[in-house]
């Protein structure tokens, strides 16, 4: 059975119109005798959607019950029974009510798919899985619905649903999205011009690569290598020299004079990862400088960089190429054309952009004369040994041997240099080819004793002997080159590992991460110490910023060796002298070291901005509060007293009682929601400091009660329970707003329970628990942390509840005094605060004889 084709309607926000759409599709459909049913339509109550949705077969929805509500789901079994051709099914990301087959609403479309139905859906950008922390970022709401980004990437046809943020607006300020009655409130949150702006970019720009893979699949699907100018896509060939700054920044340009221009930055490192690879620290900011202009960096191995570059190109369907002039010397084109050169001329209809820059022609200009191994001194001498020595010795050696022949004496001088050429390498095996022909010319060709050959064969036979033996010595030291080049690559892998290792292990934004890299870095270049310099401009002094080891340097002349790590950052080693092959690998120390020290001071920041955000938060809820929890109580006591002024009014003993109770109540609640705001403010200031010592809680919970009816609570504390380190005032206050909180929200004639518990867990301080149980509507598990946040209410709570201080108060004396306060579920319904202190001399059984003694 052939799989049913999936056809989403994709939308920025909510009331773009994607199930208008849809409703639209279908009955264009139905006019074309397509066999069209409604799954599931989620109509709002929208007026023009319903009026649109007549007319279409619907199939009945499944009802299901859940906490004591019933709800209304697509009835999946139905729509199959059924077998539409086509079905409709709204809102892709919709979480399904326990009781359903499926958890999610994609999951049953992937049946009606699976059974050969071809399905029309809709879905909102905001609820892509992977988009979901960057749309919480922009609206501050995170989407608890969300639907994995493959299945809707999966879909047949992808159709964006567009509106701009002024229609949209307009359109819910008519009433056509939401009820009036919502209308204000999402206008001035989630719908604000602004966020509207960045969904509607993120809508396009997702259905933009989306767009772009179709086309990449067709190209290969057809075989099409020729580029289709769509699209300006800007490839940026770098080779982690200089001028790749500038590279970037030109191919930027040019990127920006077009609508949708991408630019790629691409590498080519060698195959065999032995050659030269430019500068790590330039590729390392080249990276960023492109990432920073919207763009991407690639890395492509290849052995011919121009065919690479080329491939590359054709392979992102790139419409130009920007290289740099190139930095050869002139005499240096004896070797070839150049990268540039070669990609000009091959590159079809591919525009290529050759830029200018500073360091053009300005290369080096040395002759490329291959490394000689370092093969070390031992066996460097034992090398010339073989290759000079040697040759003589066997040449006298075989003077005394009569009846081997030209042939058995070239092979045994043959075998003599390919040990020279193990032991020291090209040079002592080159002496050991030139002196072994000598010496076969005057020891062994006729005529002997002199340097004159009289046979031909004989002239044709040595200079074979010296070419192999020149040969043999080449190959030899090659191999042991590339052995001793991959044993180097694979120990400057080993490093960057242990250095990525160390990075992930360390503390995010943390003096640690610097150190533990310095760390590594004199560990693995055997350096006395290592120092990370910094100034602020050109002639200021250096201060140290990380360092690692004794007596680090202070100055980048105090060091050996000097990295720079940015314009005004060094990383200087103090020890011994660094080979230049050593320093490419340094180079990635101090970039990271650089990229650290930046996430560092952009952790502090962020941290310093959070701190400025609380208190400008804790300052508006501030005056909030006095603008409205003050008011009312200060608003009933003038009341009152101007009544009691009054001299038009004869008040009887009653009245006046009652009025005096009033005025009485309404001081008692100004007192405790100053007290309130005094104490949050000491807290938000570090200004508490408690006089710790030792207390007994039977004596201070009793008045922690003052502030709630006598009748509400049932006190269980014994008096045989140790001692607590607590500030006694302190105490006292925590516990009052914790058990004035728990009465509030218990029901009427349902006492509140505090109960005290001594407690020696293995091997731990003996601890003091305080349980403040509650019969309550309790809280979710979610918002359990988030009650303790100042001026937070919890629910529905009326303004005049108060403003929210309570348990931020209490949780923040208990824990001045090296305690804590929780929130646990009561079982059978509720909450339960823990409080937790303490003990001072704690018995050896963990719960002793309580006895009840209700207030």
């Amino acid at each position: 059975m052939a799989r049913g084709r999936l056809r989403i309607y994709l939308g920025a926000a909510p009331g773009v119109g994607k199930t208008y759409a849809m409703l639209a599709e279908a009955h264009r459909r139905v006019a074309r005798g397509t066999d069209v049913v409604a799954g599931f339509v989620e109509y709002h109550g929208r007026e023009n959607t319903l009026k649109l949705g007549e007319g279409l077969e619907t199939v009945p929805r499944r009802e299901l019950t859940h906490r004591g509500a019933v709800f209304t789901e697509m009835d999946l079994d139905a729509v199959l029974r059924r077998r539409p051709a086509v079905a409709l099914v709204d809102e892709l990301a919709h979480t399904n009510v326990p009781g359903c087959r499926n958890a999610k609403r994609w999951q049953d479309v992937e049946e009606l798919l699976a059974a050969g139905i071809d399905v029309v859906s809709t879905v909102n950008i905001q609820h892509l899985e992977s988009l979901g922390d960057v749309v919480e970022g922009i609206t501050g709401v995170r989407q608890r619905e969300t639907v994995p980004d493959e299945v809707v990437r999966r879909a047949d046809q992808i159709e964006l649903v567009d509106m701009s943020p002024q229609a949209l607006r307009r359109r819910l300020a008519h009433g056509n999205v939401y009820a009036p009655d919502k209308i204000d409130a999402s206008l001035s949150n989630y719908f604000r011009p602004g966020n509207l702006t960045a969904l509607r970019e993120l809508a396009l720009l997702w259905t933009a690569d989306r767009v772009d893979e179709y086309l990449q699949r067709y190209r290969a699907e057809q075989g099409i290598e020729g580029t289709w100018q769509a699209r300006e896509r800007i490839v940026v060939g770098l080779t982690g020299g200089p001028e790749g700054a500038t590279l970037i920044r030109r191919a930027a340009r040019i990127a920006t004079r077009g609508s949708g221009g991408e630019v790629l930055a691409v590498h080519i490192s060698r195959s065999d990862g032995l050659a030269g690879a430019g500068s790590p620290q330039a590729l390392i900011e080249q990276r960023a400088l492109v990432e920073s202009l919207g763009g991407s960096f690639h890395t492509v191995l290849g052995d011919d960089p121009a065919l690479a570059l080329l491939d590359f190109a054709r392979g992102v369907n790139a419409t130009q190429i920007v290289l740099g002039s190139s930095r050869r010397r002139a005499w240096q084109y004896i070797y070839g054309p150049g990268v540039s050169a070669t990609v000009t001329r091959d590159s079809g209809d591919i525009d290529v952009h050759i830029v200018t820059h500073e360091h053009a022609a300005k290369g080096r200009g040395r002759i490329p004369i291959r490394k000689i191994t370092d093969l070390g001194r031992t066996r460097t001498v034992a090398g010339w040994l073989i290759g000079v020595a040697g040759p003589l010795l066997l040449a006298v050696l075989l003077t005394h041997v009569d009846g081997l022949g030209l042939p058995t004496d070239m092979l045994l001088f043959l075998s003599l240099t390919v040990c020279a050429a193990l032991v020291g390498g090209l040079f002592p095996a080159i002496a050991s080819a030139l002196v072994g022909s000598s010496a076969l010319n005057y020891y062994f060709t006729p005529p002997v004793h002199t340097f004159t050959i009289s046979e031909p064969q004989n002239i044709v036979a040595v200079g074979i002997f010296t070419a192999v033996g020149i040969a043999v010595a080449s190959v030899v030291d090659l191999a042991a080159r590339r052995t001793q080049q991959a044993a180097r690559s694979q120990a400057e892998a080993q490093s960057l590992s242990a250095l990525a290792g160390t990075v992930l292990r360390g503390a995010p934004g943390g003096d640690g991460l610097l150190t533990a890299l310095l760390d590594q870095v004199r560990e693995t270049f055997q350096e006395d110490s290592v120092a990370l310099l910094e100034r602020r401009h050109e002639f200021d002094p250096w201060h140290t910023i990380a360092a690692s080891g004794p007596h680090p340097p202070e100055h980048p002349e105090d060091g050996q060796v000097d990295v720079p790590a940015g314009t005004y950052l060094t990383l200087v080693l103090r020890g011994r002298v660094l080979p230049a092959e050593d320093r490419r690998l340094l180079g990635a120390f101090a970039a990271q070291a650089a990229v650290l020290l930046e996430r560092r001071r952009l952790a502090g920041e962020a941290a310093a901005a959070r701190r400025e955000a609380e208190g400008n938060r804790i300052r508006t809820a501030l005056l909030a509060a006095v603008s409205h929890d003050l008011r009312t109580p200060l608003a009933g006591i003038k009341a009152a007293v101007s009544s009691l002024r009054a001299d038009d009014v004869e008040w009887d003993e009653a009245d006046e009682a009652e009025l005096l109770a009033g005025i009485e109540s309404g001081a008692d609640r100004l007192d405790h929601l100053i007290n309130n705001l005094l104490d949050m403010s000491r807290l938000q200031t570090g200004t508490v400091t408690p006089l710790i010592q030792e207390t007994d809680l039977d004596e201070v919970v009793p008045f922690a009660l003052g502030g709630v009816p006598l009748d509400a609570v049932k006190l269980d504390v014994s008096e045989t329970l140790p001692m607590i380190h607590a500030d006694a005032g302190l105490l006292e206050r925590s516990l009052a707003n914790l058990i004035e909180n728990a009465v509030k929200y218990s029901p009427d004639g349902v006492k509140v329970l505090v109960r005290a518990d001594a407690l020696h867990p293995a091997g731990a301080p003996g601890r003091v628990e305080l349980r403040i149980v509650d019969r309550g509507p309790g809280v979710p598990e979610e918002a359990k942390e988030r009650i303790f946040a100042p001026f937070q209410r919890y629910g529905d709570a009326p303004r005049g509840a108060g403003v929210g201080l309570g348990l931020a108060v209490a949780r923040g004396f208990v824990e001045a005094m090296g305690g804590t306060v929780a929130a646990e579920d009561t079982p059978g319904g509720g909450l339960t605060m823990v409080v937790t202190l303490p003990a001072v001399d704690l018995p050896e059984h963990s719960q002793l004889n309580r006895k009840a003694e209700p207030v």
